[in-house]
């Protein structure tokens, strides 16, 4: 487990970073819940008028007077796209930073197989990963202890638990395109988390664009949708963990084989 070791210990710095971004802009924008409560009526009406804009951020699905509602609309987005770009920038340079930097030409002249560094890095995305969702979870909890609203445990779950598929299924999906790479690229990495999440709006605007939601993983870790029906979307859970298995799939079958320069 050296290499997992050594891949936490290297991206340790960024996980406290993102993680303190994420957890400060929630607990700052749950802050404002108590002022916003008190404009609610004068504020969903406003929202009521602005048409496909309030149906592409799900405003019309909910009441931005209510706190998880408060919560869904204004932090989901929150959570969704700092989630997205840390796990996109985590898979995007794992694998094409050792060719990069050179220090390919030390790791894998070690007695270890490729197999076994893939697999080894790719846990530690993960587990990287599941420390930002879980510590996102508890900060989202206390946030509405502190403005004095009862913590919806089941729905902040729900809301967390398809954020982090979602950034299992960005971080394989980058992983799979950084052992194409031989450098690694963090704009190629934001590019793709940035795409699935306009390609989510497009989808929530346009009634023709039914198509969207099976290529973008925004389609099930909508907080407002998750939080409006009180439940998962299973068929397109399934939808991204399939792309997750396959992009896994194409990171061992191409690194494998890869001729390192």
């Amino acid at each position: 487990m050296t290499i997992y070791c050594h891949e936490i210990k290297q991206n340790q710095k960024n996980l406290w970073i993102w993680t303190g971004a994420v957890c400060a802009m929630t607990i700052i924008c749950m802050m404002l819940y108590p002022q916003m409560r008190e404009q609610a009526d004068s504020v969903s009406q406003m929202f009521s008028q602005m048409g496909g804009f309030s149906s592409a951020f799900g405003m019309d699905q909910l009441n931005i007077g209510d706190a998880l509602g408060f919560f869904a609309i204004e932090c989901g987005n929150v959570l969704a796209i700092g989630g997205v770009m840390f796990a996109a920038l985590l898979g995007i340079g794992m694998l094409a930073k050792e060719e990069n930097l050179h220090t390919a030409e030390f790791l894998l002249t070690h007695p270890i197989s490729r197999i076994r560094v893939i697999a080894e890095k790719l846990a530690a995305i993960y587990t990287l990963l599941f420390v930002f969702y879980l510590a996102n979870f508890v900060t989202t909890g206390i946030s509405f202890a502190a403005v004095g609203e009862t913590i919806p445990w089941k729905e902040l779950f729900l809301v967390h638990l398809a954020n982090l598929i979602l950034g299992l299924e960005v971080s394989s999906i980058c992983f799979a395109i950084s052992a194409f790479l031989k450098s690694a690229s963090a704009g190629a990495g934001i590019g793709i988390g940035m795409l699935f999440y306009f390609l989510n709006l497009y989808g929530n605007i346009a009634d023709e664009a039914e198509w969207v939601k099976y290529i973008t993983p925004f389609s099930y870790a909508d907080a407002t949708g998750i939080v409006s029906e009180g439940a998962l979307d299973e068929k397109m859970i399934l939808v991204g963990m399939v792309y997750l298995i396959v992009g896994i799939f194409l990171a061992f079958f191409r690194y494998a084989r890869k001729d390192i320069s």
